[in-house]
């Protein structure tokens, strides 16, 4: 059921239900229903519920890229020659697999990515072989990042 400003109604115990899976999404629905005090089946129909409008989309896990050895993560501004151009940009960008984020952007850029490479030098030839040769870009501006400190989800 939808409010009258279109926004999905949830009560404390779908709060509560979020609250637990997205902190490990791997957690059993029975323990989350101990924990709550209602039952296994009354979870998994709160969670249909919750799919079915979207809030929910499914669940993953997440890579940690150092292992695999990436190490440098940036973000890159890009400005484009004409605003025309950023549907093909985009299109472009979306086959650098380095690239992991892609932002439509007010102010200077046309366009803000967030890329992950192994170090500066694969950082330097995905910069130099792969974006600035985009038709329509430009120029770049990159700023690595040196540590991430915060990584969460919207407060629920």
């Amino acid at each position: 059921m939808k409010s009258t400003e279109d926004n999905l109604k949830i009560d404390g115990i779908d709060k509560k239900i979020l609250r637990f899976l997205m902190a490990d999404a791997r957690k059993p629905i029975l323990e989350i229903a101990r924990h709550i005090g209602i039952s296994g089946a009354a979870i998994h129909q709160r969670l249909r519920k919750l799919e079915a409008s979207g809030l929910i989309a499914g669940s993953k896990f997440i890579v940690n890229p150092k292992v695999l050895g990436y190490t440098t993560m940036a973000y890159i501004g890009i400005y484009l020659d004409k605003a025309m151009s950023n549907p093909l940009a985009v299109k472009e960008l979306e086959k650098i697999p380095e690239v992991l984020e892609c932002h439509y952007t007010t102010g200077n850029w046309s366009i803000l990515i967030k890329v992950l490479c192994r170090d500066n030098e694969h950082l330097m030839h995905v910069l130099n072989r792969d974006i600035q040769q985009i038709e329509g870009v430009s120029r770049t501006e990159t700023f690595i990042s040196l540590n991430q400190q915060i990584d969460r989800q919207i407060t629920i």
